[in-house]
């Protein structure tokens, strides 16, 4: 089914002016580029920078600076056909959805798109999203004289460890993904032991055990990235096995294989992640101090929004993370929560997202949550449930 053309509205109205047309009477593809694909990549650029807003098609022709609504429209119904915009009619206006947004990222810009932050040597660009090994987006945030992927690479050049810590959800290994695609990662729990670092036997085909070495071992010879997430879970003396890694020595031995002993090359570089509010996690004095940098990581709310995330609800996580710190509550939704609740949006509705987001908290947190989201919505909250056939 073909989505009907707007109504011609009156004279000199800018929403839907008809599309120009060339000297065959095809109507023109772009801003004057004449190469396919221009506008349209123009238009999503503009609705992923203006993710909560419903816009007009002439608001959106004005702002790209296209000669013709029309081609415009045409464009934005593409993006609706497509899924990655929702269309909104009498009048037609257009919201882009959190697919359009990823969609948006992997676009080559439409130039002149320059994201721009004063700085004290001038105007720097913000630079592109970057890809996680999962698919996903991460969008960079400011860090120190630049931004953190890039910072962080600089620091492994320079061999400088960094400690990630902040509550989870906030964004910390899929910063780590983005900056480092050599990247091993060991997820680190109370059962973590010695051989999830160095290696272990294991049994082969047709009997038998062979050596298999562990991340660590593999990051050091091969000259990658190694990431221990959740490093303050691990009990203190299993993680001892990285601190001979670390220091001068570069080196570690495994006494399981014969006491091997194995080198770091150039290019081995180690990172840990810590959640201080998790049950059970311990920053010993010998892990921190191996640690140079200790970098605080929380949720960006701006991003938050720019994703589509309504700015109610960015509120409340506000709010919520603001009562989390003074001690008033024991949990508060994080950019992981609040992204998950614009799929829930998507596909179940603004209210069973709500009551889903009221729902994942603990139950010790769960009225501090469904108060926060009811005052800034103003929406009552009821648990997410089935209903009758």
């Amino acid at each position: 089914m073909t989505t009907p053309h707007p109504p011609v509205p009156p004279a000199g109205s800018p929403q839907n002016d008809p599309a120009p047309t060339s000297g065959a009477g095809t109507p023109t593809t772009g801003a004057g580029s004449g190469r396919s694909g221009y506008l349209y990549r123009k238009v999503a650029l503009h609705l992923a920078d203006h993710p909560d807003q419903i816009l007009k098609v002439g608001d959106i022709t004005r702002a790209i600076g296209a000669p013709s609504s029309g081609a415009v429209f045409e464009a934005l119904k593409k993006m609706a056909a497509a899924g990655h915009a929702t269309h909104h009619r009498n009048p037609h206006r257009f919201q882009i959805t959190q697919a359009g947004i990823d969609a948006a990222g992997a676009l080559p810009p439409a130039a002149p798109r320059t994201r721009s932050h004063g700085s004290a040597g001038g105007r720097q660009s913000r630079p592109a999203p970057v890809p996680r090994p999962n698919g996903t987006l991460y969008h960079p945030r400011r860090l120190g004289r630049g931004w953190d992927v890039e910072e962080l690479r600089r620091l492994r050049t320079q061999q400088v460890p960094v400690l990630l810590y902040g509550p989870p959800g906030t964004g910390k290994t899929a910063m780590v993904e983005a900056a480092f695609p050599d990247l091993l990662t060991v997820a680190g729990t109370g059962d973590t032991v010695v051989d999830d670092f160095l290696g272990s036997y294991n049994p082969v085909p047709g009997g038998g055990y062979e050596f298999v070495h562990g991340p660590l071992v593999t990051a050091m010879r091969e000259g990658r990235v190694l990431l221990v997430d959740d490093a303050t879970l691990i009990p203190p003396r299993v993680l001892a096995v990285l601190y001979p890694a670390m220091d001068g020595r570069g080196t570690v031995t495994i006494p399981a294989h014969g006491n091997e002993i194995v080198q770091a090359v150039d290019g081995f570089y180690l990172v840990a992640g810590h959640n201080p509010g998790v049950h059970g996690a311990v920053l010993t004095e010998a892990l921190a101090s191996r640690f140079t940098v200790h970098l605080h990581v929380t949720s960006d709310w701006d991003l938050a929004r720019q994703l589509g995330v309504p700015k109610p609800v960015v509120a409340a996580a506000i709010d919520l993370n603001a009562d989390l710190a003074a001690g008033k509550t024991v949990w508060a939704p994080q950019l992981r929560e609040l992204l998950g609740f614009v799929k829930v949006r998507d596909q179940l509705g603004m209210s069973a997202a709500l009551a889903n987001l009221a729902g994942i908290a603990p139950q010790d947190a769960h009225d501090d949550v469904t108060a926060a989201l009811s005052r800034h919505t103003g929406t009552p909250i009821t648990a997410l449930a089935l209903g009758k056939r």
